[in-house]
């Protein structure tokens, strides 16, 4: 975070943490100031590439997808080429919804949404288990999930 955020563009940015849909008038209310000098931070913050953007946390289960599941996929072949065509193969597919590039045990982790285990196995076998490079394979099903606030409080 720039050197220059201060104890209210902390306060904005707990606030919009906290519900991405809250406007500068609104903050403004709750933290004393005028919807003008918010909205002033706000734009400054977002210039700054601190905010980097607002996003709508959706409920897969209210959506009919009940199951999750975080992958660890080890390339069998390590090279830019490789990586490069998992990486592209893998952005492809929809019920993949997060793809991290990490260190250790294994070289990607994948987060994998699916209605259920037998549509998770469909998607396992169909699409992942075919993508160019892979080798290794481990599946954790989530059971539950605990959302904390992160850096900024709550």
């Amino acid at each position: 975070m720039s050197a220059a955020a201060d104890d209210t563009d902390l306060a904005i940015l707990r606030l919009l943490a906290g519900d991405a849909t809250l406007g500068a008038a609104e903050i403004g209310r709750r933290l004393g100031m005028g919807q003008p000098a918010v909205w002033r931070r706000i734009k400054r913050l977002t210039e700054q590439g601190v905010i980097a953007g607002r996003r709508v946390v959706v409920d897969n289960a209210a959506l009919g997808f009940g199951v999750t599941v975080f992958l660890g996929i080890k390339l069998a072949a390590k090279g830019r080429t490789s990586l490069e065509d998992f990486e592209r193969a893998v952005t492809a597919i929809p019920e993949v919804q997060l793809v991290q590039h990490v260190l250790g045990q294994f070289d990607y982790r994948l987060r994998i949404t699916a209605r259920d285990i037998s549509d998770f196995e469909r998607i396992l076998r169909r699409r992942i288990m075919t993508l160019p490079g892979v080798g290794q394979v481990e599946a954790n099903v989530m059971l539950s999930e605990e959302r904390r606030p992160g850096p900024l409080g709550g």
